[in-house]
Protein backbone atom coordinates (compact mmCIF):
# COMPACT_ATOMS: atom_id res chain seq x y z
CA UNK A 1 0.00 0.00 0.00
CA UNK A 2 1.34 3.68 -0.49
CA UNK A 3 1.51 5.84 2.20
CA UNK A 4 -0.37 9.74 1.53
CA UNK A 5 3.43 11.12 1.75
CA UNK A 6 7.07 10.48 1.98
CA UNK A 7 9.87 12.36 3.33
CA UNK A 8 13.31 13.06 1.56
CA UNK A 9 16.01 14.68 3.24
CA UNK A 10 18.41 15.58 0.16
CA UNK A 11 22.12 16.08 1.86
CA UNK A 12 25.71 16.85 -0.17
CA UNK A 13 28.55 17.24 1.34
CA UNK A 14 30.40 20.11 -1.11
CA UNK A 15 28.31 22.50 0.12
CA UNK A 16 29.89 26.10 -0.70
CA UNK A 17 29.19 27.89 2.60
CA UNK A 18 29.92 25.33 5.13
CA UNK A 19 31.36 22.06 3.62
CA UNK A 20 30.39 19.09 5.16
CA UNK A 21 27.73 20.31 7.09
CA UNK A 22 25.29 17.08 7.28
CA UNK A 23 28.30 15.66 9.23
CA UNK A 24 28.70 18.28 11.86
CA UNK A 25 28.11 17.75 15.39
CA UNK A 26 25.19 18.98 17.47
CA UNK A 27 24.68 18.40 21.26
CA UNK A 28 21.29 18.38 23.21
CA UNK A 29 20.69 18.32 26.88
CA UNK A 30 22.65 14.91 27.09
CA UNK A 31 25.47 16.44 26.25
CA UNK A 32 26.18 13.56 23.81
CA UNK A 33 27.23 14.54 19.87
CA UNK A 34 24.72 13.62 16.78
CA UNK A 35 25.15 14.71 13.02
CA UNK A 36 23.06 17.41 11.77
CA UNK A 37 22.12 14.50 9.44
CA UNK A 38 20.91 12.26 12.21
CA UNK A 39 18.68 14.78 13.84
CA UNK A 40 17.35 15.68 10.33
CA UNK A 41 16.52 11.62 10.03
CA UNK A 42 15.18 11.51 13.84
CA UNK A 43 12.80 14.38 12.99
CA UNK A 44 11.65 12.78 9.69
CA UNK A 45 11.21 9.67 11.00
CA UNK A 46 9.43 10.51 13.87
CA UNK A 47 6.88 12.34 11.44
CA UNK A 48 6.76 9.84 8.80
CA UNK A 49 8.25 6.72 10.10
CA UNK A 50 11.43 4.97 9.36
CA UNK A 51 10.05 3.24 6.27
CA UNK A 52 9.25 6.12 4.64
CA UNK A 53 12.13 7.87 5.42
CA UNK A 54 14.97 8.34 3.05
CA UNK A 55 17.94 10.49 2.80
CA UNK A 56 19.21 11.52 -0.57
CA UNK A 57 22.80 11.81 -1.35
CA UNK A 58 25.93 11.99 -3.46
CA UNK A 59 28.82 11.26 -1.24
CA UNK A 60 29.91 8.00 0.39
CA UNK A 61 30.37 9.61 3.66
CA UNK A 62 26.97 10.68 4.19
CA UNK A 63 25.93 7.02 2.60
CA UNK A 64 27.91 5.16 5.26
CA UNK A 65 27.34 8.11 8.34
CA UNK A 66 23.16 7.74 7.75
CA UNK A 67 23.87 3.34 7.46
CA UNK A 68 25.61 3.53 10.78
CA UNK A 69 22.62 4.84 12.77
CA UNK A 70 20.15 2.99 10.81
CA UNK A 71 18.28 5.29 8.49
CA UNK A 72 17.52 4.55 4.61
CA UNK A 73 19.92 6.36 2.15
CA UNK A 74 19.63 6.38 -1.83
CA UNK A 75 22.35 7.69 -4.13
CA UNK A 76 21.40 10.67 -6.22
CA UNK A 77 23.92 12.02 -9.21
CA UNK A 78 26.19 14.76 -8.17
CA UNK A 79 24.77 16.90 -11.17
CA UNK A 80 21.47 17.73 -8.87
CA UNK A 81 21.66 21.73 -7.90
CA UNK A 82 19.63 21.92 -5.26
CA UNK A 83 17.26 19.75 -2.78
CA UNK A 84 14.51 19.85 -5.54
CA UNK A 85 16.31 17.96 -7.72
CA UNK A 86 17.77 15.84 -5.57
CA UNK A 87 14.22 14.42 -4.50
CA UNK A 88 13.43 13.84 -8.02
CA UNK A 89 16.59 11.82 -8.47
CA UNK A 90 15.70 9.78 -5.88
CA UNK A 91 12.05 9.46 -7.02
CA UNK A 92 13.78 7.81 -10.15
CA UNK A 93 15.04 5.19 -7.86
CA UNK A 94 12.68 4.70 -5.37
CA UNK A 95 9.56 4.56 -7.98
CA UNK A 96 6.26 5.61 -7.01
CA UNK A 97 6.78 5.63 -2.97
CA UNK A 98 3.63 8.01 -2.25
CA UNK A 99 1.08 10.66 -4.03
CA UNK A 100 2.76 13.81 -2.23
CA UNK A 101 6.71 13.77 -1.57
CA UNK A 102 8.14 15.75 1.17
CA UNK A 103 11.46 17.63 1.15
CA UNK A 104 12.60 18.09 4.61
CA UNK A 105 16.14 19.97 3.79
CA UNK A 106 19.20 18.41 5.66
CA UNK A 107 19.49 21.55 7.86
CA UNK A 108 16.57 21.96 9.41
CA UNK A 109 16.25 19.69 12.32
CA UNK A 110 14.07 22.08 14.46
CA UNK A 111 11.23 21.78 12.34
CA UNK A 112 8.03 20.93 14.11
CA UNK A 113 6.39 17.80 13.27
CA UNK A 114 2.62 19.47 12.89
CA UNK A 115 4.21 21.61 10.19
CA UNK A 116 4.84 19.03 8.00
CA UNK A 117 1.88 17.11 8.80
CA UNK A 118 0.12 20.92 7.85
CA UNK A 119 1.65 21.20 4.74
CA UNK A 120 0.88 17.54 3.51
CA UNK A 121 -3.32 18.29 4.48
CA UNK A 122 -3.07 22.07 2.51
CA UNK A 123 -1.43 20.30 -0.74
CA UNK A 124 -4.48 17.43 -0.95
CA UNK A 125 -6.91 20.01 -0.33
CA UNK A 126 -5.00 22.49 -3.08
CA UNK A 127 -5.30 21.53 -6.39
CA UNK A 128 -4.18 24.56 -8.03
CA UNK A 129 -0.88 24.32 -6.19
CA UNK A 130 2.60 22.64 -7.09
CA UNK A 131 3.94 22.71 -4.08
CA UNK A 132 3.06 23.96 -0.11
CA UNK A 133 5.96 25.63 2.21
CA UNK A 134 5.54 27.16 5.51
CA UNK A 135 5.72 30.61 6.50
CA UNK A 136 6.63 31.79 9.78
CA UNK A 137 5.60 34.99 11.76
CA UNK A 138 8.93 35.98 13.37
CA UNK A 139 9.67 36.09 17.10
CA UNK A 140 11.60 39.68 18.10
CA UNK A 141 14.60 36.91 18.96
CA UNK A 142 14.32 35.20 15.39
CA UNK A 143 13.99 38.27 13.41
CA UNK A 144 16.83 39.99 15.76
CA UNK A 145 19.07 36.32 14.40
CA UNK A 146 17.95 37.36 10.62
CA UNK A 147 18.89 41.12 10.99
CA UNK A 148 22.40 40.48 12.37
CA UNK A 149 23.26 37.89 9.71
CA UNK A 150 21.93 40.38 7.15
CA UNK A 151 24.08 43.36 9.09
CA UNK A 152 27.52 41.17 9.03
CA UNK A 153 27.74 39.81 5.56
CA UNK A 154 26.41 35.97 6.41
CA UNK A 155 23.80 34.46 4.71
CA UNK A 156 21.42 33.25 6.81
CA UNK A 157 17.83 32.19 6.35
CA UNK A 158 15.31 32.83 3.95
CA UNK A 159 12.37 35.21 4.21
CA UNK A 160 8.76 34.77 2.15
CA UNK A 161 6.07 37.36 1.64
CA UNK A 162 2.76 36.36 0.19
CA UNK A 163 -0.51 37.62 -0.49
CA UNK A 164 -4.03 37.18 1.07
CA UNK A 165 -4.90 34.15 -1.54
CA UNK A 166 -1.55 32.22 0.78
CA UNK A 167 0.20 32.72 -2.75
CA UNK A 168 3.79 32.94 -2.49
CA UNK A 169 4.78 36.06 -4.07
CA UNK A 170 8.82 35.83 -3.60
CA UNK A 171 11.64 34.32 -1.51
CA UNK A 172 15.25 35.84 -0.38
CA UNK A 173 17.73 35.35 1.39
CA UNK A 174 17.47 39.19 2.49
CA UNK A 175 14.97 40.42 4.86
CA UNK A 176 12.06 41.07 3.03
CA UNK A 177 9.98 43.09 2.96
CA UNK A 178 12.48 46.30 4.00
CA UNK A 179 11.28 47.59 7.11
CA UNK A 180 12.25 51.14 8.76
CA UNK A 181 14.72 50.08 12.12
CA UNK A 182 11.99 52.74 13.73
CA UNK A 183 8.90 50.61 13.32
CA UNK A 184 7.28 48.99 16.81
CA UNK A 185 7.21 45.43 16.37
CA UNK A 186 9.12 45.20 13.01
CA UNK A 187 9.31 41.00 13.51
CA UNK A 188 5.79 40.86 13.36
CA UNK A 189 5.41 41.74 9.31
CA UNK A 190 8.49 39.16 8.64
CA UNK A 191 8.08 35.80 7.90
CA UNK A 192 10.91 33.03 8.13
CA UNK A 193 10.65 30.36 5.27
CA UNK A 194 11.01 26.99 7.18
CA UNK A 195 13.15 24.73 4.57
CA UNK A 196 10.22 22.46 4.06
CA UNK A 197 8.23 21.31 0.88
CA UNK A 198 5.45 19.37 0.19
CA UNK A 199 5.28 18.42 -3.73
CA UNK A 200 3.14 16.08 -6.29
CA UNK A 201 5.60 13.68 -7.79
CA UNK A 202 4.39 15.05 -11.49
CA UNK A 203 5.59 18.39 -10.36
CA UNK A 204 9.21 17.26 -8.90
CA UNK A 205 9.73 15.48 -12.42
CA UNK A 206 8.66 18.62 -14.47
CA UNK A 207 10.59 20.68 -12.21
CA UNK A 208 13.79 18.65 -12.61
CA UNK A 209 13.20 18.84 -16.35
CA UNK A 210 13.30 22.66 -16.03
CA UNK A 211 16.22 24.60 -16.54
CA UNK A 212 17.52 27.04 -13.77
CA UNK A 213 15.65 30.19 -13.79
CA UNK A 214 17.44 33.72 -13.56
CA UNK A 215 15.89 34.78 -10.28
CA UNK A 216 16.75 31.33 -8.90
CA UNK A 217 20.86 31.37 -9.63
CA UNK A 218 20.51 35.35 -8.20
CA UNK A 219 19.51 34.20 -5.40
CA UNK A 220 20.74 31.00 -4.59
CA UNK A 221 17.00 29.19 -4.14
CA UNK A 222 15.31 26.49 -5.98
CA UNK A 223 11.76 27.68 -5.12
CA UNK A 224 11.69 30.50 -7.58
CA UNK A 225 12.20 28.13 -10.25
CA UNK A 226 8.29 27.58 -10.08
CA UNK A 227 7.52 30.88 -9.30
CA UNK A 228 9.23 32.37 -12.05
CA UNK A 229 7.71 29.79 -14.58
CA UNK A 230 4.26 30.89 -13.59
CA UNK A 231 3.20 27.77 -10.98
CA UNK A 232 1.43 28.85 -7.91
CA UNK A 233 3.38 27.87 -4.79
CA UNK A 234 0.85 27.54 -1.21
CA UNK A 235 1.91 29.16 1.50
CA UNK A 236 0.90 27.75 5.06
CA UNK A 237 1.40 30.69 7.56
CA UNK A 238 2.58 29.86 10.96
CA UNK A 239 2.27 31.85 14.29
CA UNK A 240 5.78 32.08 16.19
CA UNK A 241 6.41 28.42 17.39
CA UNK A 242 7.82 27.89 20.75
CA UNK A 243 11.08 28.00 19.68
CA UNK A 244 13.24 29.68 17.04
CA UNK A 245 13.48 27.44 13.97
CA UNK A 246 16.89 28.61 12.83
CA UNK A 247 18.32 26.49 10.08
CA UNK A 248 22.20 25.57 10.18
CA UNK A 249 23.25 27.76 7.49
CA UNK A 250 26.77 29.03 9.12
CA UNK A 251 29.14 27.19 11.67
CA UNK A 252 28.08 30.08 13.32
CA UNK A 253 24.56 28.71 14.16
CA UNK A 254 26.01 25.67 15.81
CA UNK A 255 25.97 27.08 19.47
CA UNK A 256 22.56 28.90 18.63
CA UNK A 257 20.84 25.81 17.72
CA UNK A 258 22.31 23.57 20.73
CA UNK A 259 20.67 25.94 23.06
CA UNK A 260 17.33 25.60 21.20
CA UNK A 261 17.75 21.72 21.71
CA UNK A 262 19.23 22.37 25.18
CA UNK A 263 16.12 24.89 26.09
CA UNK A 264 13.60 22.40 25.01
CA UNK A 265 15.05 19.15 26.94
CA UNK A 266 16.13 17.69 23.15
CA UNK A 267 19.01 14.85 23.24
Amino acid sequence: MVADFAIIIPARYASQRFPGKPLAELRGVDGQARSLIQRSWETAQAIAGPARTWVATDDARIVEAVQNFGGQVVMTPQSCRNGTERCAAALDVLGDIAPIIVNLQGDAPLTPDFVVRDLVTALKADADAVMTTPAVRCSETLYHHLVADQKQGRVGGTTIVFNSALTALYFSKRVIPHISETLVDAHRHVHLHLGVYAYRPDALRAYAATPPSSIENLEGLEQLRFLETGHRIRVVPFDPIGWDCIELNNPEDIPVIEEVLRQRLMR
